[in-house]
């Protein structure tokens, strides 16, 4: 419905309403705070391989000292798919932030219209009989401006959400850029994981070779037996059918490379295949503490600036409670010629305030409040989500990392007592004192402690990668 007030009516509420222009209505923002146990020291932060005296790095990579790993992890943050996707996205939310900025703003609306028209004899006047009414030409050009007087706030609310979604989509970038430094970092280990592991493989191959070959040496002298010999054949059949699969994860490692580095499988990279060892840390991980962990995580930031739109969302719901007051004005020239459109007496114009109120469907407003006022709760208890999510994750990240490192000594120790006992094993059998049976089984426990601490290692690489990637490593631009 439309209310037509008395001139000076309008007169009043235009000068008042532009004394309270962007005077918000509805509620504030929640209260998006972090529990007291949220910025302190990590649980997992006194463990062997990490510091919380050193905050920790966008660039965390460089801390590997590896020449190929700076390479793939610049060409990724640089060619990426998914960057770029999140990159454009993040424009066009910018450019949406833009639209609302205009809403501060006159709109204008400039014309120009030209018109030749007749009409019916029969409705000029005085026209003689069988005579054709006279044709006219009228020239008209103007401007039309009108400006939403934001009196509930209804224009900067929706500023505020758009705001936030701008900020939004450039945290989800920086998620993006987060997540594939890691992936990188991770395809481009597991590549080299997987060929250590098949070196191990390879050389238990090649010192079970040895092994047929001395049983079967010893079968052809007539000093030895079947049974021996084709236990020593299992063994290496075994280990032989351990290096398809190693083999077939070093090149899905080698693919996911390079579709993350923007490249086809056929373009992988040839130093990533050449890797020989996974990449490994001379110092301890810098973690620094929760609060720094909460201010550098691009979900949580993200996750605060939902809240914050949602919350101006409700207040441009709640401004559709009230009327909207809008200042317009038009000027300009209608003439019979073009000639004439510059005459004095041809200059027209109109200014007026116009207040609308369409309280009629204010249950459809308070419906839409509802709505908005719903999804800030939901975008709340999102927020308050990804802060524990975020701790959570970096607790887990730690106390992996803490344990593998132990169960790597342990596994260390096994394989040098492993080796020793086959050396020792050899030693006894080619003495005459124990049976070949021993020395295949110390030989089969040295394949396995082989086999373990290798997978081992690699784990050790899987979650360095991991705490960096919790601790929001490689989003910044600096990075």
């Amino acid at each position: 419905m439309t209310v037509r007030p008395s001139a000076r009516f309008l007169t009043a509420t235009a000068g008042v309403s532009l004394l309270l222009a962007s005077c918000a209505v509805g509620p504030k923002a929640p209260d998006a705070t972090l529990p007291p146990s949220a910025s302190g020291v990590f649980i997992g932060a006194s463990a062997p391989g990490v510091t919380a005296q050193a905050v920790a790095r966008d660039d965390w990579w460089r801390l590997y000292d590896d020449a190929v790993l700076d390479d793939l992890v610049g060409q990724a943050l640089t060619n990426n798919n998914e960057l770029e996707a999140a990159a454009a996205n993040l424009r066009r939310v910018r450019a949406a932030l833009g639209e609302a900025r205009v809403g501060r703003f006159p709109g204008t609306t400039p014309s120009a219209t030209y018109q030749r028209s007749r009409p019916s004899a029969a409705t000029v006047p005085g026209l003689p009989a069988g005579t054709e009414a006279p044709e006219v030409e009228s020239y008209d050009a103007g401007l039309d401006v009108s400006y939403e007087v934001d009196l509930f706030g209804r224009v900067e609310s929706t500023i505020r959400a758009a705001r936030a979604d701008a900020a939004a989509a450039e945290a989800a970038l920086d998620i993006v850029r987060v997540t594939v430094a890691a992936e990188t970092a991770r395809a481009y280990a597991d590549a080299c994981s997987a060929n250590a592991q098949i070196a191990v493989a390879e050389r238990t191959v090649q010192l079970q070779t040895d092994t047929v070959g001395l049983t079967q040496r010893l079968l052809d002298a007539g000093s030895g037996n079947g049974l021996d010999t084709a236990r020593a054949r299992s063994a290496l059949e075994s280990t032989r059918a351990s290096l398809p699969p190693l083999r077939a994860q070093r090149d899905g490692a080698l693919f996911r490379l390079a579709t993350l580095t923007g490249r086809t499988p056929a373009e992988a990279s040839n130093a990533a295949r050449a890797c020989r060892r996974p990449p490994q840390l001379s110092q301890p991980i810098p973690v620094g503490d929760g609060a720094q962990l909460l201010a550098r995580r691009p979900d949580v930031r993200q996750a605060e600036r939902n809240l914050a739109a949602a919350a101006a969302r409700v207040n441009v719901a709640t401004a559709d409670l009230f009327p909207r007051i809008t200042l317009g004005g038009s000027a300009g020239a209608t003439a019979g010629a073009a000639d004439g459109l510059g005459d004095s007496e041809n200059f027209r114009f109109s200014f007026g305030p116009l207040i609308s109120w369409s309280f009629p469907n204010v249950f459809a407003a308070r419906a839409r409040i509802e709505q908005a006022s719903a999804g800030s709760d939901a975008a709340l208890a999102t927020f308050d989500q990804t802060v524990l999510a975020a701790l959570q994750e970096t607790e887990t990240a730690l106390t992996n990392y803490a344990n593998e490192l132990d169960r790597r000594t342990a596994l260390q120790s096994a394989r040098d007592q492993a080796a020793n006992a086959a050396r020792l094993s050899r030693l006894r059998f080619d003495a005459g004192a124990d049976s070949f049976l021993t020395v295949l089984d110390a030989e089969r426990t040295l394949a396995g402690a082989d086999a373990a601490l290798a997978a081992s290692d690699a784990l050790v690489t899987t979650y360095q990668i991991a705490l960096f990637k919790a601790l929001a490593g490689g989003w910044s631009d600096e990075g």
